[in-house]
């Protein structure tokens, strides 16, 4: 059976696996279909840095090779996927989103990109992003701003912006981000996909350039809950090539999916709750209500020392970032981007015994948040207090609410979960009156992404699709 390329864009993993093992697509078709999309697209969107369409075609033959022989690999064999380039790819350039790596190739693919290729994905290219993940705008003077294809003059959300924009854009089936302060959620959050921040050490970080070592997370960005689920299934798991990666046993992150919420206790996070632009809260409500309606058992629950996390996060990330960009500072501080080269001076300016009790504080908060899951199986909060801003604002403005402060209306949602670790995820709630995405974020108790993809999936099903974001092709 024949498909048009609109219709092979329009499947996710999960409906591709099954037709690209059923022999009903050809991987070589599928490839040239999103690599024909990318070229219609990129030069509004801004999604990629590299475009691999060389080796993406030969990849793709080989798939068809295997899976014409009967050799299939499982659900990612022979779908194109994209990279946030901070993934090492061996003899492909990472450029970090840089001009300092403009021109770096590795000599060795990080463990993500290594699992993903062994379970037969196609690499298209590697996405662009806020220089050297340090952001939240993905607004990169280097390569590109990238923009929300929801709206081409608003932020896709950073520092995985590429990643977010190339899943909502059509121009690749899944992609890997990472995440610091947020930069899985919030590209996730602004531009209406999913996205997945598994529980610290879930995922190897080795080959990926980091930001902070401490807080960086590795994790899927797709169209679909049980899209992230299968992406996780390949990427989890301990790596000896990286020893911070827990050697807790790996779920299949699938099992759950259909099991729904009927029973379950999902606590709303009071410290999460206000600031809300009035849309947002509108939507949250109506995601909350929609839960209730499912059988979950939803109360208010507080994390009293939440709201510290973001000096936490912040203190900590200036430090390690510090640390990370030291000779670079010193030889190349030309070479940085504005804001990076400012957030990186800030960091020589924290005092080590600043530094020691943000570490310890992490704990409190951790604690503080596993007291609250004691009796919930999972916590639930908003997004982001905002839709995406427009590329350049610091302040957005609510009919409603007034006057917010971007970085704040968007960070302090996000960045709790990475200073303690718990696993979360960012799913599309709907969208606002003007057409932006919103976004509910649901946390777990460490290595509880089973739990978390289970929620997240019930109310995907009884939400139903999202509307799509207007056209945005060139050509």
């Amino acid at each position: 059976m024949a498909h048009s390329y609109e219709q092979l864009l329009s499947f996710d993993v999960a409906a591709l696996g099954e037709k690209l093992q059923a022999k009903e697509i050809s991987p070589v078709e599928l490839t040239e279909a999103y690599l024909d999309r990318i070229q219609r697209t990129d030069d509004k969107i801004r999604a990629y840095i590299t475009v691999t369409a060389d080796l993406a075609r030969k990849a793709a033959r080989k798939a068809e090779h295997e899976i014409v022989a009967g050799k299939w690999r499982g659900p990612f064999h022979g779908v194109p996927i994209a990279l946030k380039d901070l993934c090492y790819t061996r003899g492909i350039v990472t450029t970090g989103g840089s001009k300092i790596l403009a021109d770096f190739k590795p000599g060795h693919d990080c463990t993500v990109w290594a699992r993903l290729s062994r379970a037969g994905a196609i690499l298209l290219g590697k996405l662009n992003l806020h220089e050297f993940a340090y952001g939240i705008t993905s607004s990169n003077p280097h390569w590109g701003f990238a923009r929300n294809p929801y709206a081409l003059d608003r932020i896709p959300g950073g520092s995985s912006g590429g990643s977010a924009a190339a899943i909502v854009a059509r121009s690749a089936a899944a992609t890997i981000g990472t995440d610091t302060g947020g930069s899985i959620r919030i590209p996730a959050a602004l531009c209406g996909c999913v996205g997945l921040k598994p529980t610290w050490s879930r995922v190897s970080r080795h080959g990926v350039l980091p930001l902070a070592y401490t807080m960086d997370h590795v994790g899927p960005i797709t169209r679909t809950v049980r899209d992230a689920a299968l992406m996780l299934n390949v990427i989890a798991g301990h790596d000896r090539n990286d020893s911070t990666s827990s050697r807790e046993r790996v779920a299949d992150y699938t099992q759950q999916l259909d099991a729904g919420v009927g029973g379950l206790k999902l606590g709303i996070v009071r410290e999460l709750m206000d600031g809300l632009s009035a849309e947002v809260q509108r939507s949250f409500e109506g995601a909350v209500a929609q839960l209730r309606a499912l059988g979950a058992t939803l109360d208010e629950v507080t994390i009293p020392s939440l709201p510290l996390s973001g000096i936490i996060n912040g203190i900590v990330t200036w430090a390690e970032a510090t640390e990370i960009h030291q000779e670079w500072m010193a030889t190349h501080p030309q070479d940085y981007g504005d804001d990076v080269r400012r957030l990186l001076e800030v960091g020589m300016m924290i005092p080590a015994g600043a530094y020691v009790r943000a570490q310890r504080a992490r704990a409190r908060v951790l604690a503080q948040a596993m007291e609250a899951l004691a009796s919930h199986d999972v916590l639930i909060a908003p997004g982001t207090a905002i839709p995406a801003p427009k590329i350049g604002d610091s302040r957005r403005l609510d009919s409603d609410s007034g006057s917010v402060d971007v970085l704040t209306g968007i960070l302090r949602f996000t960045q709790p979960f990475d200073v303690t670790g718990q696993p979360a995820i960012a799913i599309p709630t709907g969208l606002s009156s003007d057409g932006l995405p919103l976004a509910m974020q649901i946390a777990g108790r460490p290595f509880a992404e089973a739990t978390v993809l289970q929620v997240a999936s019930a109310y995907e099903k009884a939400r139903g699709a999202l509307p799509a974001p207007p056209p945005i092709c060139s050509n």
